[in-house]
C-alpha cells in the first residue's frame, strides 16, 4: 500500500466519521456543530494542499475543528 492510497484512506475514513457524528446533529449545540463542520472542512482542505496525505489530513481536521470551536463559541 503507497502513501497516497494510505492518504486517500484517512481522508474516507475522516469523512466517514464526520458523516457518523451528524447522526446525532439536532441534539448538538451550535458550538459543536462549527467544530464539525471546520474539522471536515480543514481535512479535505488539508487533504488537498498536501495531495492527499495522512499528516495534512489529520492536521488539517485538528486545526479546522479548534477553529471551527471557537467560531461556534461568538453564538
Amino acid at each position: 500500500m503507497t502513501i497516497h492510497t494510505l492518504g486517500k484512506f484517512g481522508a474516507v475514513l475522516l469523512l466517514a466519521g464526520a458523516m457518523a457524528g451528524c447522526s446525532s446533529w439536532d441534539n448538538m449545540s451550535h458550538r459543536q456543530k462549527s467544530a464539525v463542520t471546520g474539522a471536515g472542512i480543514g481535512g479535505v482542505a488539508g487533504a488537498v494542499i498536501t495531495g492527499g496525505g495522512v499528516l495534512g489530513t489529520v492536521g488539517g481536521a485538528a486545526i479546522g475543528g479548534v477553529v471551527g470551536d471557537q467560531v461556534g463559541k461568538k453564538k
